[in-house]
């Protein structure tokens, strides 16, 4: 089973971004139910619900309103009115939560000047209410582009806003020590692309030994930095966000943490909506804070086929499912 699950990761990778098997996929109705083991819906209010019930449970979270490779720049305005919609809510409501968008959501393949316009709009408006904007990682063809636009927005003054790292490309140690330098909070994930192995680690192993040298660095950038915690509110990260569900990096970081004696508050532990909510549970009850990425949106199809490339447990989720339909 262990050699099959590269090939396995390399398919659903593969059909996430194919037009002819999302139209398959997307007519199944087994897929949608599935899927909303993932996503919490496709309305705004499905989200800020599912939000309310995991601030209750003592988690916070982050929106994603589900998109990404948009075609066209009247795609992008609609996709940067929904988070300019997400911000209005969470300060409505008083949700313990902040936002994550995709940069080719907003135009980036369309337009660098497109997408910078967009995500400016939507972080000053966050930064108008005290909240905070994670730009999500893409693939390789877009790190640089990414890097440079944070870089923008933090020369305009617009601090409020972090970036997420995949630990399985070569180049992540040096990118993360740059923008460390420059006080970038950080989301470290292990990476949802497929890549060639001339730039990305191709074992697990490797991916995993990446994962734990950058949490290491991370925690000694923030340590050097006075390691400021998450804010009482829950809406600002500490610089420091390690997103995995693996119980060995978990471990890994809390057992370093702990050595150099790391404050538990600043140690933020982050994961998906509908995976492994029990462990999300023990580490808040742990201490740590924990927050949840929330998903919502019609535009579900390429977010389910990564999370089926992540785990064998939710390609097995989808099959006892498909023949239970």
């Amino acid at each position: 089973m262990n050699g099959s699950l590269p090939v396995l990761r390399s398919f659903f990778l593969f059909i996430s971004k194919a037009r002819w098997a999302r139209q398959i996929i997307m007519s199944w109705g087994v897929s949608r139910r599935v899927a909303r083991r993932f996503v919490v819906g496709e309305t705004l209010d499905e989200a800020v619900q599912a939000i309310r019930d995991l601030n209750a449970a003592g988690l916070n979270a982050t929106f994603d309103h589900l998109g990404e490779s948009v075609t066209n720049e009247a795609e992008a305005v609609r996709a940067t009115d929904a988070y300019l919609a997400i911000l209005a809510r969470i300060l409505e409501t008083g949700i313990r939560s902040n936002a994550s968008l995709k940069l080719s959501q907003l135009g980036l393949n369309l337009s660098y000047d497109l997408c910078l316009n967009n995500v400016r709009r939507v972080v000053q408006k966050a930064a108008e209410g005290g909240l905070f904007i994670r730009i999500d990682m893409e693939d390789t063809p877009t790190v640089d582009r990414t890097i440079e636009l944070w870089r923008t927005l933090r020369k305009e003054g617009l601090v409020n806003v972090g970036l997420v790292f995949q630990a399985c490309l070569y180049r992540t140690e040096r990118d993360v020590s740059a923008v460390l330098a420059e006080g970038c909070r950080i989301r470290l994930c292990k990476g949802a692309y497929k890549e060639p192995a001339s730039l990305a680690y191709p074992k697990k192993s490797d991916v995993d030994a990446s994962y734990d040298r950058l949490v290491r660095m991370m925690i000694d950038a923030a340590r050097a930095g006075g390691a400021e915690c998450a804010s009482a509110d829950g809406r600002r990260p500490p610089i420091t966000g390690v997103a995995t569900h693996d119980d060995k990096r978990v471990a890994a970081a809390r057992a370093y943490a702990e050595q150099v004696g790391f404050p538990k508050q600043a140690l933020e532990f982050q994961m998906l909506y509908g995976i492994r909510p029990e462990l999300q549970r023990q580490l808040a009850a742990a201490g740590y804070p924990v927050r949840v990425y929330v998903a919502y949106g019609t535009e579900w199809y390429p977010f389910f086929m990564r999370r089926l490339a992540e785990r064998p447990a939710n390609v097995w989720f989808f099959v006892s499912n498909f023949f239970r339909r």
